[in-house]
């Protein structure tokens, strides 16, 4: 246990499936991939991951598979040459996890309205199970910039999937040039928009390196701290530099 994991508070879950709704640029999948990697740190349950992201081809939960698995998490993906398709292959495994997973199964989703259309051809599958949606906000980002627009967003992907929203992420960055006045901004924007939409905001996530430098005296809500999965192999070359140098 280092400083940071006594620093903020941590997410906590009751129910087994967690669905990770965002659009592009929201870092949804990063979140997903660092959540997971969370959960098995904790040991309570075993944990898996499904990539149902068929809007953005790259930073995809996917890419960090192999990573995911030497922690004994189980990535649910489509087999041989499907396996790095752009299409939306739902393999058996996610309706049966869905229906009756044995531990945490979280899904990763693309975030507008043709991307939530995944969960609809899985919805019968929701009926029996209680789940967590969270929407990931990234309100840097155009589509999400305003309370009104995020309301909108949300209200399209509720109606596309036929789910309905349990919660809130913030997820507010500018990628390398994040700031802690980023985080703070962004948090007091998604607490608008829980007060707007009457859902919780279950947690903050922010880089380690950012979470590092944060005052808890103005974090109201539990943090995932976030490493960086999803990366290019010279941005991975960089990063690994960086903390050496710390």
């Amino acid at each position: 246990m280092n400083d940071l994991d006594t620093k903020f508070n941590q997410p906590e879950f009751d129910n087994n499936l967690i669905v990770i709704v965002g659009g592009f640029g929201s870092g949804k999948s990063e979140v997903s991939v660092n959540l997971a990697k969370f959960l098995a740190e904790k040991k309570s349950k075993p944990v898996a991951i499904a990539d149902l992201d068929i809007i953005n081809p790259y930073f995809r939960s996917r890419e960090a598979a192999d990573e995911l698995e030497k922690l004994g998490i189980k990535s649910l993906l489509p087999s041989g040459d499907f396996r790095d398709a752009d299409l939306p292959i739902i393999v058996p495994q996610v309706k049966a996890g869905i229906q009756s997973s044995p531990g945490y199964l979280i899904l990763d989703v693309g975030g507008d309205d043709l991307g939530a259309r995944v969960l609809s051809s899985l919805r019968d599958a929701f009926d029996e199970v209680t789940y967590d949606l969270l929407f990931v906000l990234n309100s840097n980002r155009p589509f999400t910039a305003t309370t009104e627009a995020a309301l909108q967003v949300m209200s399209e992907i509720e109606t596309a999937s036929n789910l309905k929203f349990t919660g809130i992420i913030t997820n507010t960055h500018l990628m390398e040039f994040t700031t802690t006045e980023t985080i703070i901004t962004g948090l007091k924007k998604a607490h608008e928009l829980s007060k707007a939409s009457s859902l919780p905001l279950k947690f903050l996530s922010a880089l380690i390196e950012v979470a590092l430098k944060l005052d808890p005296v103005y974090i109201d809500v539990p943090v995932l701290l976030l490493d960086r999965s999803l990366l290019k192999p010279w941005e991975r070359q960089k990063q690994h530099q960086s903390r050496k140098t710390e």
